[in-house]
């Protein structure tokens, strides 16, 4: 875990509905809601399925493995105060359960990311309530 973090940290937009994704990655668990009406799994999570609409979900966990849907190379942060991580690889995971989650690529050149490539799951503890979802090459 780093010291001190001085970079942005997600928000939770709707806490309640959020709330057990971020918990469990601090405890180094990945989960994704699941209805329990018509077995869709989605990423963001959402007071609805985006499938049937329906608000009769709960949480499950994930393999945590996947694949590389999409990625691109961040030369140019939105943020500067990710400057000094450039570049650095934003990539679109498709797990092995289906959802999409966007996340960074770690442990990997920039040349030696590819469309497909298997990845797998790592979590980093940037402050002591926060745990960001990432991926590495698997």
């Amino acid at each position: 875990m780093t010291t001190e973090y001085n970079k942005p940290l997600p928000r939770l937009v709707n806490e309640a509905v959020s709330r057990p994704f971020w918990d469990a990655a601090k405890r180094h668990e990945l989960v994704m809601p699941r209805c329990l009406n018509c077995s869709n799994m989605f990423f963001y999570p959402r007071e609805q399925c985006p499938n049937c609409y329906s608000d009769n979900t709960e949480w499950v966990p994930v393999s945590g493995k996947g694949r590389v849907y999409s990625y691109t190379v961040v030369y140019q942060p939105a943020n500067r105060a990710f400057q000094e991580e450039t570049p650095y690889i934003f990539a679109i995971v498709q797990l092995n359960e289906g959802p999409r989650i966007p996340t960074n690529l770690l442990e990997c050149e920039i040349d030696g990311v590819e469309l497909e490539m298997p990845v797998e799951v790592v979590f980093d503890d940037v402050t002591d309530d926060v745990t960001l979802v990432k991926f590495k090459p698997a």
